[in-house]
């Protein structure tokens, strides 16, 4: 069973750096890798994207046609639209969220944490078995 423990914490002109064990941050990556993925592309949470993204439709040079999402609206809504949209973008936003809960509340954390990195896991080991079947 996974204890949670007290960061280490040093001060360094009024910034407070937490180090992380590499266990801690390599289940870290994986919930943020699964949780990232979740957002942008599962159909699960297709209606959270849905009021904020917008499929558009266009051609490239060779007349091909290709689809996107881009943002939808104005304001806070583009703005979610078009991070949402952007897997590097919501990767980034979904790391301070796992980051900062972790440190701030480990408790609640450690579970959601472990959830998304065990299933994050399991997301490459199903792909490493559908290319080693094709």
């Amino acid at each position: 069973m996974y204890k949670v423990r007290r960061l280490r914490k040093r001060r360094v002109k009024t910034l407070a750096i937490y180090s992380l064990s590499v266990y801690e941050f390599i289940l870290l990556a994986l919930a943020v890798f699964r949780l990232t993925h979740l957002l942008v592309f599962d159909e699960i949470t297709e209606f959270i994207r849905k009021p904020f993204q917008e499929l558009k439709e266009e051609r490239d040079e060779n007349g091909e046609t290709f689809q996107y999402f881009t943002g939808r609206g104005k304001g806070i809504q583009r703005f979610i639209g078009d991070v949402l949209s952007c897997y590097w973008c919501t990767g980034i936003w979904a790391a301070i969220f796992l980051y900062v809960g972790f440190i701030y509340f480990p408790m609640v954390f450690v579970v959601i944490v472990y959830i998304f990195a065990l299933a994050g896991v399991a997301a490459f080991i199903e792909t490493a078995i559908k290319r080693l079947n094709h």
